[in-house]
């Protein structure tokens, strides 16, 4: 049966290098839990830069660039917060990481607030 609707599809390249970002970014959240500083501390940089690809990659299709920044604003709060953990830090600045949250759940609420709705 066929359908009219039309069918989202991702290149190959870009699939692989978003599954990569799954490994790093659960090696890094495994670290935190397991607390295993250096490792968790060293896999920050692999997870954000594969977090800044994948969004440049998707900038010319708006819901996944929308989508894609809201992820690596998570993950800048994720990678804030284990850090305050690791460090020891007061917990009161563990709500600092609620800003980069803040951005990414700014970002989605413009992609469907108002980008949605433009088209």
């Amino acid at each position: 049966m066929a359908s009219n609707t039309p069918m989202y599809s991702i290149p190959e390249r870009f699939r692989r290098i978003e599954n990569l970002h799954i490994v790093f970014w659960l090696l890094k959240d495994m670290s935190w839990a397991l607390l295993w500083k250096p490792i968790g501390m060293f896999m920050i940089v692999p997870t954000l830069t594969v977090a800044v690809l994948i969004t440049y990659q998707t900038r010319k299709i708006k819901s996944e660039l929308f989508h894609n920044l809201a992820v690596l604003f998570w993950i800048i709060a994720n990678c804030s917060w284990m850090v305050l953990e690791f460090y020891e830090t007061p917990d009161h600045y563990r709500y600092y990481t609620a800003i980069p949250f803040g951005i990414g759940m700014f970002f989605i609420a413009w992609f469907y607030l108002v980008e949605l709705r433009k088209n």
